[in-house]
């Protein structure tokens, strides 16, 4: 058994993951999820994973610890209050919200110019169809205005745009808060980047979308379960929504078994996911707005770190709240 096993480490993640290892930390790490690894007990008394790891209730009893290289932490919290188990539980805060943030801007962007669109009709030449919008005076509304959702504001701020946020902290300057309902009618763009809690599960719900400005760009690079596709997906096809981008997803860890390895799904958020994949004002990308070359050093390093420090101590440096 080694001292640490990465599941999930990517080709160009497991690689910096190797440069920061010291040489007396033995570990081991795979591109797969724990279930498509199919082990029936766990490589390692530390484990790391990010978001598409289903983790078996029993398991529970035979690690010390994780560490999730992610900075949502809710399937962390949701295992250990499953299983009641008693190991710690790491998270890395800080390693990509700029990264994340310039892919929201980088979606919504692409939107409002009918990218999509637009490269489609390359091989005909054709412009038709293809008029888009700027950003300049247009409203942005950031729900959720963590780390994230602040270098998201301050994007926003630096396109001209009129920004919008909201959050149960108000804790940065320079944010105009707003309460979401009043301002959901106002917004050109919405940014969803809050965390995910027990109690916001579908907190974008067919009834709040349907009060937004008609023709409204959503862009969701928070987690899946605040805005379920099948709410999306009727809300996108009527034009109430005239873009969605997703870098997460309702059902991920089924959705991403059904794209990468063939699985079969009955799950509805799956199949509404497949067919707002389809839909020409739509782009969907896999969980990757993390991903940056400086965001990969970053995490590596900050992983690292963490191990180290559980590994001599027993305790994260970063830990779950």
């Amino acid at each position: 058994m080694c001292d640490v096993f990465f599941f999930e480490a990517f080709d160009e993640e497991a690689a910096a993951l190797r440069r920061f290892l010291p040489p007396e930390i033995d570990a081991g790490m795979t591109w797969q999820t724990i279930q498509e690894c199919g082990q029936d007990a766990p490589p390692a008394r530390l484990i790391s994973v990010r978001t598409q790891s289903g983790l078996p209730d029993a398991w529970a009893q035979s690690i010390d610890g994780i560490l999730t290289r992610s900075t949502g932490y809710d399937h962390i919290v949701s295992f250990r209050d499953r299983t009641h188990a008693d190991f710690a539980c790491g998270y890395l805060p800080l390693y990509c919200n700029r990264a994340v943030a310039e892919q929201a801007a980088m979606l919504w962007m692409c939107l409002l110019r009918r990218l999509p669109v637009q490269v489609r009709q390359f091989r005909e030449f054709k412009r038709d169809g293809l008029t888009g919008q700027e950003c300049e005076a247009k409203t942005l509304l950031v729900v959720g205005v963590g780390n994230i959702g602040y270098e998201v504001t301050r994007i926003g701020q630096g396109l001209g745009m009129r920004v919008l946020g909201v959050d149960l902290a108000e804790k940065h300057e320079g944010v105009t808060y707003v309460d979401v309902d009043d301002a959901l009618p106002e917004a050109d763009v919405i940014v969803s980047a809050m965390n995910l809690t027990p109690d916001n599960a579908g907190y974008f719900s067919r009834e709040r979308l349907q009060r937004v400005k008609r023709g409204c760009v959503f862009v969701n690079v928070a987690r899946g379960e605040l805005a379920p596709t099948t709410v999306l997906l009727p809300l996108l096809k009527s034009g109430q929504l005239g873009g969605v981008a997703l870098d997460v997803y309702d059902a991920e860890i089924a959705l991403a078994g059904v794209l990468r390895d063939g699985m079969a799904s009955d799950n509805p958020e799956v199949a509404a996911t497949l067919a707002v994949a389809e839909h020409p004002n739509a782009i969907l990308t896999p969980h990757n707005a993390f991903n940056t070359r400086e965001s990969v050093e970053r995490k590596a390093e900050q992983s690292i770190e963490q191990v180290q420090a559980f590994l001599s101590r027993g305790a994260f440096v970063w830990p779950v709240p």
